[in-house]
């Protein structure tokens, strides 16, 4: 038997026994440490991974896109005039992809805050996700406009601005460019474009971009959502991949997102439906 067995066995003895003594050496052995941020933005490698170096993550944005063509195309056949029509986007993660940022987390003890977003914003290097400039350039050729309905605020417009015109996109201005100001809720923004234009698609990677609907507090209100709403997606909404952060991960905290990592970790693998196998 080891010394380490040895001494175990002598504090369970210690413990078991509460009127003995724990020994000197038992009392200084340090605790185990605490569950910082930094072990909890380890769970990002895995899927930020997967968005930079997967060929499925292109194939699935590839994907999107060439539905939303095939999409806009039908519903300009059918289109009988009147108002414009338009195509709504989300921008992160929609039509720009900041899996840099996200990358960059891992190995920090800190996530995500609005003073790093806003330095990454203003840095302007988040890239375009594969086939998004192709496709909004397309809208715009077919005569249609581009709304970017993003809850990026205001401090981050310059380099936002910067950011998109650099990488090809249209329309990117003020009248199209519709950023968060007072709430993050889009409904008010998409019902002021639904005014004076026909809406053809929405397109987003988080279910609150396409419609009051999806404004649900809980993961079983969300799924129930998406099964009411099933005939939609692929038809008027279409979703782009996103497995790094989004509305549902505050509802798998049960909108506490003040939770400490260490319950975080713990309510995340709660979720899971692990497989049971035969004893």
């Amino acid at each position: 038997m080891s010394r380490f067995t040895l001494r175990t066995a002598a504090v369970s003895v210690a413990l078991l026994w509460g009127s003995v003594s724990l020994p000197s050496w038992a009392a200084d052995t340090p605790a185990a440490p605490a569950y910082t941020t930094k072990d909890l933005n380890e769970q990002l490698v895995l899927a930020t991974l997967w968005m930079q170096a997967s060929g499925e993550f292109k194939a699935l944005s590839y994907q999107a896109f060439n539905l939303a063509k095939l999409r806009l195309d039908m519903y300009l056949a059918g289109h009988p005039g009147g108002k414009k029509v338009a195509v709504i986007v989300d921008a992160d993660e929609t039509v720009l992809d900041n899996s840099a940022y996200e990358a960059w987390l891992v190995g920090k003890d800190f996530g995500y805050s609005s003073k790093t977003w806003d330095k990454w914003m203003e840095a302007a290097e988040a890239k375009a996700m594969p086939g998004a400039v192709a496709f909004l350039n397309y809208v715009k050729k077919r005569g249609g406009e581009v709304f970017y309905v993003t809850n990026r605020k205001e401090v981050g417009k310059a380099g936002t601005i910067k950011n998109m015109k650099a990488l090809g996109f249209p329309f990117v201005d003020d009248a199209h460019l519709m950023l968060r100001t007072d709430s993050s809720n889009k409904e008010p923004r998409r019902q002021q474009i639904a005014a004076d234009y026909d809406v053809a698609l929405l397109m987003g990677d988080n279910l609150n971009d396409f419609s009051a609907a999806f404004d649900t507090k809980t993961l079983a209100e969300s799924d129930a959502a998406v099964e009411s709403n099933k005939a939609r997606f692929g038809a008027e909404f279409i979703v782009l991949p996103n497995p790094t952060y989004g509305d549902w991960e505050g509802k798998v905290y049960n909108n506490n997102w003040g939770a400490s990592p260490a319950e975080k970790d713990q309510m995340r693998k709660a979720h899971l439906h692990p497989w049971q196998p035969a004893e």
